[in-house]
């Protein structure tokens, strides 16, 4: 029975480690197509936040993926009839999905560390 458990995972995997290396090699030197359609809209939305707040956003691990999930799956500029609406909306939701994945992870990690604080270390008995 472990070894036919063993099997199904590695097996399971393989589907998951097979796609991210397709996507891998499609990326190429120059980034691939993805890159170049990120690249157009990222610029527009870079130009209109800074002329709308003037700031410049800071750096940190999550903000990447929550700046990019509403510019690589804009939804909201198709109407509901084509079938770019519904693929983009799918992608949009597995990102906010990830997103609230990491928020997860993010706040057990912290949780983790506060309660090992939080342990007293134990008293040494004697004979």
């Amino acid at each position: 029975m472990g070894f036919v458990s063993f099997l199904g995972r590695v097996l399971f995997a393989s589907l998951f480690i097979l796609s991210a290396r397709q996507m891998y090699n499609e990326f190429g030197a120059d980034g691939g197509p993805a890159a170049k359609e990120f690249a157009t809209k990222f610029s527009v939305l870079q130009k209109s936040l800074s002329s709308v707040l003037g700031v410049r956003v800071p750096d940190v691990d999550l903000l990447p993926l929550v700046l990019t999930t509403p510019i690589l799956y804009d939804f909201y500029n198709y109407p509901r009839d084509e079938p770019q609406y519904g693929l983009l909306l799918n992608e949009f939701l597995q990102s906010t999905a990830l997103c609230g994945a990491l928020l997860f992870f993010i706040g057990m990690k912290n949780s983790i560390l506060k309660r090992q604080l939080k342990k007293k270390t134990p008293k040494t008995k004697t004979v």
